[in-house]
Formats: structure tokens, C-alpha cells, sequence
């Protein structure tokens, strides 16, 4: 047969790539038209909706790009996410609190917020699956990557929580003993506070004993202040030391004595971790070592054994 009348057959997936292709291409110029429209618009207006609601939204339109962009697809999934994880919200609005995120946000639409970005993504996903898996896997694998980045976003925030708690309870004896120090030396607990809260400024201990001031000089008891940082970070010490904090006023223990006492608490629990880390860095290194040891026979002896597969024993 002539070769000019020869035909390549057609690529089965070739169709699904430009239909990919176009998809991404309308994605994109709907979002820009998007963008530019909701960030030329205004505040929304405190008429049928509860104020305090109306002025959190505001609040996340002008601190949340994407949240401004996407408010209404946000809220849309936000009640989604409100039926279908109601038992998770509680612990991601416990991991929002202590990550030191703004309070405006509710865990069913910072979720949400993490879902927009993944669906954003997917038809990237969609795109280089198809390239590299063909169809029908490409789609599949696509829809696999998109979960993923939503569980992704979900663990950096657990991560950023457990991280930023952890930094608190390093400086948390610090700010104690600065606490006790300008007690004792006849300062005010309100003074006392705003001094060392000052004194840690940008620090996540000092933004979150900074709330508590912020409470107390809006009406709030002491008591309730703590209570509040308490189920605001919901961890093991900080609750043992707000309890404290709270038994000691209500049995009228002076507060600089309860303070130089949580001090010598959470430095004794410090030393207590870093014995415990010491202890399991022999066992953490144990399989280092043994491959290290491999490492050094193979180098040592793998000449002669080449050498001997080779040519032999040759005396």
C-alpha cells in the first residue's frame, strides 16, 4: 500500500487531553472575571443577618483573599462540612484556636477554605493524570490527589497547632517567673501582665496571655479569662496550670507564689522530656548504625568478592 496513503491510528486519550486542556483554560478565565469582580466589591451590608456574623465575614473578606474570592462556594460547603464531619469541627476549631489563626474562622468553613483549594487544583491533577495514566486510571488518580491535598491541609494545620503549642510551654516558665518577680515587687496582676506580655511581644505565649488580658479589660473575671485560654488551647499542661492558677484564687493562695510554683512544674516536666528523648535516641539509632556497619563490610570486602567472582581463587 503507498505510504501516502497511510493513516496513524488516533490516540484514545489524545480527545480527553484537549477537552482537559479547555477545561483549564475556562477555569482560569472565570476565575480571573471572578477575582476581579469580588474584590471590587464592598462589605456586606448588616441588614437581616446577625451583626456579630455580618462583621466576622467582614472581617475574613479583608484578612482572607481566597475567602473574599470564593465566600460564596466557601459557605456553601461550609454547610456541607456542618452535616457531614460534625464530630471532627470541634477538634479543627480546637487546632484553629491554638495554630493562632484568626478567631473570625469556624472550622466548617476553614475546611471548606481546604476543600476550594484542593478543587482548584484538581483539574491540574486531572490534566497530568490523563497525560501520564491514560483513561479510565487518570480520572481516578486525579480524584485520589485532590482527597489527599484536602487531608494535607487538614494535617499542616494539626502540625502548626502541635508546633505552636509546643513553643508556648518553652517560654511559659519565663513569662511565669517575670509574672512573679513583678508581683512581688508590688505591681498589679493587670500591670504584671501587660508588662510581660510586652515584654514577649511576637511571641505565641505572649499573643495568647495577651487575649487574656484582652478578655479581663472587656468585663471578663480573672477566673473566667483563664478558663477561656483553657478550652481555647485544650492541652494537658496548660489545663494543669490553669487549674492550678484557678484553685490557688479561690483558695486565696497569692497568684505570685502559684506562678513560681508552675514555673518549677513545667521546668521540671521540660527536663523530664529531654531525659526521656535522650533515653530513646540509643534505640532511635540502632537501625543507623546497623545499616552503617553493613555499609562498611560491603565496602571493605566487596573487592576481594568481585575479584574472587571474577578470577577465582588463585593462590
Amino acid at each position: 500500500m503507498p505510504t501516502a496513503f497511510l493513516i496513524a491510528a488516533p490516540n484514545p486519550a489524545e480527545p480527553y487531553a484537549w477537552v482537559a486542556s479547555a477545561l483549564m483554560g475556562l477555569a482560569a478565565l472565570l476565575a480571573v472575571r471572578w477575582l476581579v469582580g469580588v474584590l471590587r466589591s464592598d462589605d456586606l451590608v448588616q441588614d437581616d443577618e446577625w451583626r456579630y456574623d455580618v462583621s466576622r465575614i467582614n472581617e475574613l473578606r479583608r484578612i482572607d483573599p481566597l475567602y473574599r474570592a470564593f465566600q460564596p462556594a466557601i459557605q456553601a460547603l461550609a454547610r456541607f462540612n456542618r452535616a457531614g464531619f460534625r464530630e471532627s469541627l470541634p477538634e479543627i476549631q480546637r487546632q484553629i484556636q491554638a495554630a493562632g489563626l484568626p478567631r473570625f474562622w469556624l472550622a466548617e468553613e476553614y475546611l471548606a477554605r481546604a476543600e476550594i483549594l484542593a478543587l482548584f487544583l484538581s483539574p491540574l491533577y486531572v490534566y497530568f493524570s490523563i497525560d501520564l495514566f491514560g483513561m479510565p486510571g487518570g480520572p481516578v488518580v486525579a480524584a485520589g490527589v485532590t482527597l489527599a491535598t484536602v487531608w494535607g491541609l487538614r494535617r499542616r494545620l494539626a502540625t502548626r497547632a502541635a508546633r505552636r503549642l509546643q513553643w508556648m510551654k518553652r517560654r511559659m516558665p519565663f513569662l511565669l517567673d517575670l509574672l512573679t518577680l513583678l508581683m512581688e515587687a508590688g505591681s498589679t496582676f493587670l500591670n504584671a501582665l501587660a508588662e510581660a506580655v510586652e515584654e514577649f511581644q511576637g511571641h505565641p505565649v505572649a499573643e495568647e496571655f495577651g487575649r487574656v488580658l484582652a478578655d479581663m479589660r472587656m468585663g471578663k473575671t480573672r477566673a473566667e479569662a483563664f478558663e477561656a485560654m483553657r478550652d481555647r488551647l485544650d492541652d494537658d499542661e496548660i489545663t494543669s496550670i490553669v487549674g492550678s492558677i484557678l484553685q490557688g484564687e479561690s483558695l486565696g493562695t497569692p497568684l505570685a507564689q502559684v506562678f513560681r510554683t508552675q514555673a518549677d512544674v513545667l521546668r521540671i516536666k521540660r527536663s523530664q522530656r529531654a531525659e526521656a528523648l535522650a533515653g530513646e535516641a540509643g534505640v532511635n539509632m540502632l537501625l543507623p548504625g546497623i545499616l552503617v556497619m553493613i555499609a562498611t563490610v560491603v565496602i571493605i570486602v566487596g573487592p576481594f568478592l568481585m575479584n574472587y567472582l571474577k578470577f577465582g581463587f588463585a593462590l
